[in-house]
């Protein structure tokens, strides 16, 4: 048994946590919910549950977050970006599902601070009902992807979307349980672990984008495919240092090669959501996805350049 996490610490990682996560399955509702078609408004109209579900512990994460929470996090863009709420009412325009722009005001507004001990039991039963909610989603998520793998349901979500949007979520549920439990993290390990997760991810991103494009758009398709076989090699090379104890003296160069890669691609998403905000890129890509993917990116990104930020 590892040393336990302090209190303060607890609020403070609980709460950064739910800032980034409760938000990203949040979004993960609304793409479920526009990809469905009108013989499966059932399907949609569970995700829209899901959608309102998360906003408002988002909503409740918020407020105890204010003053609480680090400034490293607060300003690596992981919470939300300043194309956040252009993304969120483009999106709202195009699909009519609704979102609360004025949580992501509220967002823009959180200051960092010192944790305050006293919420202690209030972020608990935070982190508690954002088990469960995210196991419910899980499950549904579950539901839709093997439908879809045995041909009884058709949505425009890819089945690699489905299955990448549920390991987002099963990894949610495992950090918030270890938060539960008090556990203080192994740095070395948890930095593999998490490069290993977000390796993937970003080879995922890089494809969806690829293949979310209109053919004609050559050029972003190409820059697109070189980031997915980019995070490909990043990835394998991670398997080997967990694999050799020798290796993990590698890792300081593996770290700077992956943070330069992963800025590089955070830029790439960056341009490519103002190029779909400004309707200068055909594709089907709805504008908040490019706002997800982005802040996703910025969220690993935060993990490689400050990875004491875990403790």
């Amino acid at each position: 048994m590892g040393h336990r996490v302090s209190v303060t610490d607890f609020i403070r990682l609980s709460l950064e946590l739910n800032l980034f996560f409760l938000r990203i399955m949040k979004e993960h509702s609304l793409f479920l919910e526009a990809g469905f078609l009108p013989n499966d408004s059932n399907l949609a109209r569970q995700a829209d549950q899901f959608k309102e579900r998360f906003n408002d512990l988002l909503r409740q994460t918020v407020s105890l977050a204010n003053g609480n929470v680090s400034s490293v996090v607060l300003s690596s863009g992981e919470v939300v970006t300043d194309k956040t709420l252009r993304a969120e009412q483009k999106t709202i325009e195009l699909s009519g599902i609704p979102i609360d722009t004025e949580l992501t005001l509220e967002e823009l507004e959180l200051m960092p601070g010192s944790p305050d001990p006293s919420l202690e039991t209030a972020v608990a039963n935070l982190n508690q009902q954002a088990i469960a909610l995210t196991q419910e989603l899980i499950q549904f998520k579950t539901r839709i992807l093997n439908q879809v793998l045995n041909c009884t349901l058709f949505t425009f979500n890819f089945p690699l979307l489905i299955d990448h949007i549920r390991r987002e979520a099963i990894l949610f549920v495992e950090q918030l349980q270890r938060l539960q439990r008090r556990e203080q993290v192994n740095l070395t390990q948890e930095i593999i672990a998490e490069k290993a997760f977000w390796d993937r991810i970003m080879k995922e991103h890089a494809q969806f984008i690829s293949h979310l494009l209109d053919p004609t758009e050559v050029a972003l398709i190409n820059t697109a495919d070189e980031f997915a076989d980019l995070f490909t090699l990043l990835q394998n090379k991670v398997q080997r240092v967990d694999e050799n104890i020798i290796a993990r003296l590698l890792l300081g160069c593996l770290i700077r090669e992956e943070t330069r890669a992963t800025r590089e691609i955070r830029d790439f998403k960056a341009t490519a959501t103002e190029g779909l905000l400004a309707c200068q890129i055909r594709s089907i890509i709805i504008p908040l996805l490019g706002d997800h993917v982005l802040r996703e990116a910025n969220h690993f990104l935060r993990i490689l350049t400050n990875p004491r930020s875990l403790l």
